[in-house]
C-alpha cells in the first residue's frame, strides 16, 4: 500500500462472510473472489489499483 499512500485519501476494509473478497474503488467493483472462484495473485490486487489510479 505504500505505492499507493498518495494516490488513496482512504480505504476501509468491511468484514464479511461465506468466502468473499471483493475490492472496490469508488464503488467500482475491481476484483471478486466470488466472481473468479480463486483466491487473487500476489499482486493482482495492487495491479488492477494500478490501472484505477491511471
Amino acid at each position: 500500500m505504500n505505492e499507493f499512500e498518495f494516490k488513496i485519501g482512504a480505504f476501509t476494509l468491511v468484514p464479511s462472510d461465506g468466502g468473499r473478497f471483493e475490492v472496490s474503488v469508488n464503488g467500482d467493483l475491481i476484483y471478486s473472489k466470488l466472481q473468479t472462484n480463486r483466491h487473487a495473485d500476489p499482486g493482482e490486487v495492487a495491479g488492477l489499483l494500478r490501472k484505477v489510479i491511471k
